[in-house]
């Protein structure tokens, strides 16, 4: 990493300056924080972050190609496909975690990734706010990729969510956003983008057009920036949306749900690369490891963690009822690469990619999660400091 600059950092971090920095986080926006942010953005050096940049390459240079087209073909579960789907997708999350190689760098290795949007504009109020109240984070150190400033970043953001729109025709479209853990990233791109968050079951169809109010006003809906996840759609019965996504609508799509399903937990047995663990889909295994301490099974059809087994057995993988929905992953080791006062932790850096829809996405920016669990969940870190929500400073590359 680099240590002299975390020992820096260490040695002047307060628990006053920690309490600003979470106020003016939870100010920044008319939506606070609603979980916990670390105390302590991530520091990368140039190794780290040219591995970063060629995982990433590597990766959607695959993602890229006819035949990964083929194989994401079923991808989308029976009736949830959605009509005009964009030839590419416009977002691409891709989350790695931080690994030592044999000679002791950091590496990145390959844990999830997704064709959707995350939370990019909160990303922009962070790096700010570590800015603003830590002045050991270096001047000359970035968070974004590609050669873009904050301004370039968000004028690529910007392009990608409203495309040649009118703001007020485009909707951040959730399922009751101001309930969402990541509202604060809504409201950010409200701030920041101009785009209301809108939550589905007020939008209204008239035909094949779209509507919601603001202000008492009917405005008609031209784009829609999507943060429905389908699995969480489906798990809420009594919800009404205001239209169903597979109907006929004339709308654009920042991000069309289809690249949900298509680049997913589903990609993974197609990718080989040195940055991405062995797996397999669970119905096409020849034969079960016989370590299968070494490996996590996922199923396909979920999103924060949910159903994610860290101990498999051969008993539990024989009676799943729909094999071809689970995959089996190689563990990976996270290094304790970040030193805190009480110890160690570990890091998984999301990758995030933007794009206007004529090619694959670009890497633009990251986020990290910091951890001393098990996992990176809430639930694995509580009670604990230095851990959650940052952000990877980096040299320019």
């Amino acid at each position: 990493m680099i240590p002299s600059l975390r020992q820096r950092y260490n040695a002047a971090f307060t628990d006053a300056r920690y309490a600003a920095f979470t106020a003016d986080l939870d100010r920044a926006a008319y939506w606070p924080v609603d979980f916990r942010v670390a105390e302590t953005p991530l520091f990368l050096d140039e190794h780290a972050t040219r591995e970063l940049v060629h995982a990433a390459d590597d990766i959607t240079r695959q993602l890229a190609q006819p035949e990964f087209r083929i194989h994401a073909a079923n991808a989308i579960p029976a009736g949830l496909a959605v009509p005009a789907e964009t030839e590419w997708p416009h977002f691409l999350a891709v989350d790695f975690a931080l690994c030592h190689d044999e000679q002791g760098r950091v590496t990145p290795r390959l844990i999830e990734l997704q064709g959707f949007p995350t939370v990019a504009s909160w990303q922009v109020l962070l790096a700010n706010s570590y800015r603003g109240h830590f002045p050991e984070v270096p001047p000359e150190l970035t968070t974004y990729f590609g050669g873009l400033d904050e301004a370039a970043y968000l004028e690529h953001l910007r392009k990608a969510v409203i495309g040649g729109c009118d703001p007020e025709n485009v909707v951040l479209l959730e399922i009751e956003p101001d309930r969402q853990k990541t509202r604060v990233d809504f409201a950010a791109t409200h701030r920041l983008l101009g785009v209301r968050p809108v939550c589905l079951s007020t939008v209204r169809r008239r035909g094949r057009q779209l509507f919601y109010s603001a202000e008492g006003r009917e405005v008609p809906i031209h784009r829609i920036f999507n943060r429905v996840i389908f699995d969480e759609l489906l798990r809420k019965p009594d919800f009404k949306p205001g239209f169903n996504f597979t109907d006929e609508i004339d709308v654009q799509w920042a991000g069309h749900p289809n690249w949900y399903f298509r680049i997913s937990k589903h990609a993974m047995p197609f990718l080989k690369s040195p940055f991405v663990p062995d797996c397999h889909f669970v119905n096409q295994l020849k034969t079960v490891p016989a370590d299968l301490e070494h490996y996590v099974l996922k199923p396909l059809y979920s999103f924060a963690g949910l159903g994610v087994d860290i101990a498999p057995t051969k008993e539990k993988i024989a009676a799943l009822p729909n094999p071809g929905e689970w995959i089996l992953q190689r563990k990976v080791a996270y290094a304790p690469l970040l030193a805190t006062p009480d110890g160690p932790a570990k890091a998984e850096i999301r990758l995030i990619f933007v794009g206007d829809g004529s090619g694959m996405p670009k890497l633009v920016n990251n986020l990290v999660r910091l951890t001393k669990g098990a996992m990176h969940g809430v639930d694995y870190n509580k009670g604990k400091t230095w851990v959650g929500a940052s952000c990877a400073f980096h040299p320019a590359v």
